[in-house]
């Protein structure tokens, strides 16, 4: 249960998300605010219909929840439609920033920001928490439709299908999409104790600020590791979560163990083992490999060296870890 809000002690306007914790020590994630969805055009009077060029999609390449919709608008082959905005890779004192450092832009396309603050608060002068992301900015109205990851790969995942050729949208690809009818059910399932025991699960381990809290979360991690292997081994749960085709799931699941054994195992004592262990993970090893090595759309938005560097900084340490060495083994021997 999280506890009340005079509970917890929230200083995100100094960028120090180490001390997002309540009094007892443990990690309590901010809910997101902006929640509106994007829908096709052909809905009557949508505030947010589906267009070309109106909508941007802002992220940074440290965070997990950004790289969810960085690799599902590649999946989705949107790149032509919503523009990519990337921001330093490092947590500042007012939150995250542009620098123009390795590859991420200089400035704020459209205003010429430097801030993220003031992009949330152009969109509500009155927003008073955590300036995160990823989001998804709409030029026409000026504000910010959606700030929740899992909703905006939901987007993604069809609600642009009308600019994209008849074999790339989801009704076209039936019990092959990325969030199948008959698979509905199963995927919610798997994504709320995945979500709570690994995606979150490694923030509250890492972030945790007493003893008891840090072993309360580092446990069941593990014991959710443990029993994605064993989904992984179960019939109609291979090469992918469910099956032939890759949904939302591994898409969700990815983007923190892609952070396991190079970020989160070192820097946030998830150290238990590491995914590259096959005497325990031998599955969900070749799962991981398979989407990095196998498909673009995952390894080419993974920045090993970016994500350390950002993890660094948010431990509060100028040291960046040198391995694992390789950051990912190879497919094959």
């Amino acid at each position: 249960m999280a506890p009340p809000p005079s509970a917890v002690q929230d200083l995100s306007k100094t960028g120090d998300i180490l001390t997002m914790h309540s009094k007892d020590g443990h990690f309590h994630r901010q809910k997101s605010t902006f929640r509106s969805f994007i829908t096709p055009s052909s809905i009557p009077n949508s505030p947010f219909p589906a267009a070309r060029d109106r909508y941007l999609l802002y992220i940074n390449l440290t965070c997990p929840w950004a790289h969810r919709t960085n690799i599902m608008r590649s999946m989705k082959h949107l790149e032509p439609f919503i523009q990519l905005v990337t921001m330093d890779y490092e947590f500042g004192p007012e939150g995250w920033f542009f620098s123009g450092r390795d590859g991420t832009d200089a400035k704020d396309p459209l205003y010429g920001y430097t801030k993220i603050k003031d992009l949330y608060l152009r969109a509500d002068p009155e927003y008073d928490a955590r300036y995160t992301v990823p989001f998804i900015w709409d030029k026409e109205k000026e504000t910010i439709v959606n700030n929740e990851s899992s909703e905006i790969i939901r987007m993604f995942e069809s609600a642009f299908d009308e600019f994209l050729s008849e074999a790339e949208r989801e009704e076209a690809k039936g019990g092959n999409g990325l969030y199948p009818e008959h698979l509905r059910k199963e995927i919610e399932e798997f994504n709320e104790w995945v979500y709570d025991r690994i995606n979150n699960g490694v923030y509250k381990t890492g972030f945790a600020a007493t003893q008891e809290a840090y072993e309360s979360h580092v446990v069941p991690l593990f014991e959710a590791l443990d029993r994605v292997e064993k989904h992984l081994s179960e019939k109609g749960h291979h090469p992918y979560l469910f099956g032939k085709s890759i949904t939302e799931a591994d898409v969700r699941l990815y983007t923190t163990l892609i952070r396991f054994d190079a970020a989160y195992f070192t820097l946030f004592k998830c150290n238990i083992r590491m995914i590259r262990d096959e005497s325990h993970y031998p599955k969900l090893h070749w799962w991981l490999r398979n989407l990095y090595w196998n498909h673009e759309e995952f390894r080419s938005t993974t920045s090993f060296e970016q994500f350390k560097k950002g993890y660094v900084k948010t431990a509060k340490t100028n040291i960046v870890p040198f391995g694992p060495v390789p950051h990912i083994l190879p497919l094959d021997p």
